[in-house]
């Protein structure tokens, strides 16, 4: 890479080029956003110290839980804007070059389980996959139209787990501070008869801002990259390659669905009441959480439609074309400009 051609782009492309996890697939499925708390913005995450670092800055509440069993195929999938799969659109732009991680946490309530308050272990990760040239795990999610595929973990206990998938930002990460973070939570119930508890990390403090893997000038020619966070639990990192990384997709992009599903998923579990709040509580716990709770809104409509969008399902937003009416008692919030929801 050039140095002052990549790094003035880079500092273009860092207001522009922001994402989210916002579905899931397990073995094929599609799961849409049903358990992922989404995040309010497409923004990142930038201290190491911050609660947000876990599951994001006030993410909203989740519909259900994911069902997944021990030895299951988990992708997670990222794009640009909510709402938007459609592969035309790299799924993080901006030459937002960096490595993946996915970690998850036993909870014994997904749907109010606090993210920050969790022991998180690490279940994969990919950095700099190949050094010839330097390529990226964000660029490998890219030509696979934002999808990041894994494994359950075949021996870990059954229960209620959050999984956290994160992408870390190194295109400014040349001075402390710098480096993003773009990440959510995920609720599952982990099924099967396995009998392991990995031994976790806290976020935060699994990070700090000056990892060698956090801190880092990624325009001159890197030969390694050390992930930052501990060992993956039962998987390997990949080596990184010292010949070019192949670009052809193994995701089936032709069959990509162009809307997120509005229904549940097939054989979703019943999710836990919600005791507590979320887990993604605002960095200052005193800061009152904005956005939807687990309880509907004291208002209704005065004449409730028959709708169509379940509660915390999308119902707008610009280039939204599935259904836009909400069942009763609620009704369509426009949260931002791409992304409107049921509470």
């Amino acid at each position: 890479m050039f140095f002052s051609l990549a790094f003035a782009a880079s500092l273009v492309a860092s207001v522009t080029a922001h994402a989210t996890f916002q579905a899931m697939w397990v073995n094929g499925v599609d799961q849409g956003s049903w358990c992922v708390r989404l995040p309010q913005s497409n923004s990142p995450v930038t201290s190491v110290t911050s609660n947000d670092i876990a599951c994001n800055a006030n993410a909203n509440a989740a519909s259900g839980l994911c069902a997944v069993s021990p030895g299951d195929t988990v992708t997670v999938e990222m794009h640009q804007q909510p709402g938007d799969r459609s592969c035309a659109n790299e799924a993080i732009g901006g030459d937002h070059y960096g490595p993946i991680n996915i970690y998850m946490a036993p909870v014994s309530n997904a749907a109010s389980a606090v993210g920050y308050e969790q022991s998180w272990f690490k279940i994969n990760e990919m950095g700099m996959p190949s050094n010839n040239p330097d390529f990226w795990a964000t660029e490998v999610m890219n030509d696979n139209c934002g999808h990041v595929t894994f494994t359950i973990p075949a021996n870990i206990a059954p229960g209620n787990y959050l999984l956290r998938a994160e992408v870390i930002a190194l295109h400014v990460a040349s001075s402390v501070g710098g480096a993003q973070f773009y990440m959510s939570c995920f609720q599952l119930q982990v099924g099967g008869s396995g009998s392991v508890t990995p031994a976790g990390v806290k976020f935060p403090g699994a990070y700090s801002a000056s990892d060698p893997g956090i801190l880092i000038n990624i325009y001159t020619q890197l030969n390694t990259y050390q992930i930052p966070g501990p060992t993956p639990f039962a998987s390997a990192s990949p080596t990184v390659a010292t010949t070019a990384w192949p670009t052809t997709a193994t995701w089936n992009t032709a069959s990509q669905p162009s809307t997120i599903p509005t229904t549940a998923p097939p054989n979703a579990p019943a999710a836990p009441s919600q005791s507590t709040a979320p887990a993604n509580t605002p960095s200052s716990p005193s800061t009152p959480v904005s956005g939807p709770t687990s309880t509907a809104p004291a208002s209704t409509p005065t004449s409730p439609a028959a709708g169509t969008v379940a509660q915390y399902g999308q119902c707008g937003g610009q280039g939204w074309t599935g259904a836009t009416v909400c069942v009763s008692p609620f009704t369509c919030h426009a949260l931002n400009a791409y992304y409107s929801q049921c509470y």
